[in-house]
Parts: structure tokens; sequence; C-alpha cells
């Protein structure tokens, strides 16, 4: 731990203090893309919890509690998502801390991304997306030198069925951390890094064996019972950023989630994947979607930014609520590469 805490330290220390800006304009969005955009309420509302998630950080410059790797990422895709990326936009500094944080969090040998407290595969695969968005936007080196091992990690932790579960090493296989890898890989893939095309293509296999044909779902392994909302969210997102689906299976599966609506286990969780999975559906589905959660958004933030309803996952505390509050309202900005169309 000590080691890793020197790291830190030594990295926040090298952070240029340069001056705030504001950040670059977003992406030139299409006729397709316009169709839903962030009004002057729903801008304010992103403010205000940028502002509270800011006051949040801690001097290593991380977020969270005991999954600080994971609540990091999270929260610096929050800042990203409105284009506060390290040292450009009003919190430049506040990112360049954060990802210097995930940075010294990184194993120099094995590449593995966790915290002084632990972690497992779904945390190191959240860290390298986040890292992913940043090399894609900055080009830096010393972020591109980690994201290769922590990609590599990746690949030789896939296991025979082609997918991962929540150790570093090619043992058993769940969507969820599946999703989460994939997630990572594609975003490595967009920013210029390589892998391998058989990587991916074994990991679609896997997620598309995951499909319940008769519910239009996705469940947690393909042997489990039943579709869930959460799951399935994530399945057409990442499904739909690789290319690679069956696109009456992805038919099937927004239907599902029109159905569904929500899963209250797993509800911020399902919402971060829905955004960004109906978001790349576009049309219609999104826009409603759009509408029906940035009224319960809107109307639920508490007067000091922060989101934090206790009646969805409230174990996992305001930090990650406010943290997908902002990324669910700010998908219309198209600023993450990722999710860009």
């Amino acid at each position: 731990m000590r080691l890793i805490l020197a790291a830190t330290v030594a990295l926040l220390l090298a952070v240029p203090l340069a001056p705030a800006v504001q950040p670059p304009d977003p992406p030139v969005a299409g006729p397709e893309k316009d169709r839903v955009k962030m009004d002057e309420k729903t801008k304010a509302a992103v403010d205000r919890a940028l502002r509270w998630l800011r006051d949040q950080q801690a001097g290593d410059g991380s977020w969270g509690g005991h999954e600080r790797v994971a609540m990091t990422a999270f929260t610096l895709l929050a800042f990203m998502s409105n284009g506060h990326v390290p040292n450009q936009g009003v919190y430049g500094l506040e990112v360049s801390r954060g990802v210097r944080y995930l940075l010294a969090c990184a194993d120099e040998g094995s590449g593995y991304i966790r915290g002084p407290g632990g972690g497992n595969m779904y945390a190191h695969g959240m860290a390298t997306l986040a890292l992913t968005q940043v090399f894609g936007m900055t080009g830096d080196p010393e972020v591109k030198k980690v994201l290769k091992k922590a990609i590599d990690l990746i690949i030789r932790s896939q296991n025979h069925e082609g997918g991962w579960r929540y150790e570093p090493a090619p043992t058993g296989a769940d969507i969820s951390v599946t999703i989460m890898q994939v997630m990572a890989l594609r975003g490595a893939k967009d920013s210029g890094l390589h892998v391998p095309d058989r990587t991916i293509n074994e990991a679609v296999k896997y997620i598309n064996r995951c499909f319940d044909r008769t519910r239009g779902g996705y469940k947690y392994q393909p042997y489990s019972a039943g579709a869930g909302y959460a799951r399935t969210a994530a399945g057409v997102c990442v499904l739909h950023l690789s290319g690679e689906y069956d696109a009456d299976d992805i038919k099937k599966a927004v239907a599902y989630l029109e159905t569904m609506r929500e899963d209250r286990t797993h509800f911020w969780y399902g919402h971060y994947y829905a955004a960004h999975a109906l978001n790349q559906i576009g049309g219609d589905v999104w826009e409603s979607y759009y509408e029906r959660m940035k009224r319960y958004l809107l109307s639920s933030q508490k007067a000091d930014g922060q989101w934090y309803d206790t009646r969805y996952e409230a174990n996992y505390g305001p930090i990650y609520h406010t943290s997908i509050g902002v990324l669910i309202l700010s998908v219309p900005t198209h600023y993450l590469p990722i999710y860009q169309k």
C-alpha cells in the first residue's frame, strides 16, 4: 500500500497546474443526433452535480470509499462527458488528479488496476475504459503506457467460453464482467491501440449465448434462468458498439427494455447502459427514454447537486448515483469517443 500511495503522491505532484479553460466544442452532430438536446434546466442540473462531485474528491485524487477505482472511473467519465479533460475545462485539474490516481493504481508488472483495498476485473475494466477515453481525447503517452498493459491483462484473462469473471485469470465468465471488458477493449481499439479481432469476436459469441430467446432479453450466464433489464441494456449497448450482432435479437431486446423499463435491484447500473444503448438505436425509442429519465432526474436531484435515491442501489452511495445521473443526462453532448455514433 505504501508503494501505491507514494506513487500516487509523486504523480499528483507532477500534474501541471494549468489555468482552467472552457471545454472544447462538442463534436458536430448530424440530424439524427439533433433530435435530443440538453435544455437549460438539464445543463444547470448537470453543472450542480459536477460541482458536488468536485467537492467529494479525496486528497489522493480518487472518489468513493472502498471501491475507489471503479467510483473514480465513473466520476471521470461524468466529467469527460461534459468536455472536461485533464487540464482542460473548468474541472480539468480535478480530472487530471483523478487520472493520475488510476495510473498510480496500476501494477507495473501485470497491468492490473486496483486500489489499496483490492479490486476485481469489473473495476479494472471500468478504469481501463475511462483511461481509453482519456487517451482518445488527449493522446497522453503516459496513459498509453498504462493502457497497453491493462488491455493485455484483459486479453490474456479471457476464458475458453469467450468471457471474463471477477478474477484476472481465464476461469469463469458472466455477462456483466464480460461486457465491461468488451467496452474497455472497444474503447482501446477506437483510440488506436491494438486489440485482436478474435478477442472481441469470441466475447460477442459468449454474449450472444446469453440471449434469452423466449423473453428477448439477456441472462447473467448462458445456463442461467431468466433475462434482466440491466443485463439486456448492457448487452444491447456493447453489441451495438461492436457492430457484430443479430438485428432481430437486438429488436427483441429493445422491445424487452421498453416493456420492463427498469430494474430496481440494479437501477443505476441498468440505466448507465440503457442510456447509451438506446442512444445508439436512436429514433422515438431514444427520445422517449431520454425524456422519461430527464423528468425523473430533474425532479429527484437534491439541492446540493447530488443524486441519492435510497430505493435503488443505496449501498453504492451518492457518488455512484450522481456520476451515472450526469452520464445519462449528458449523452446528447457526444463528447465521449466511445458513445459517438
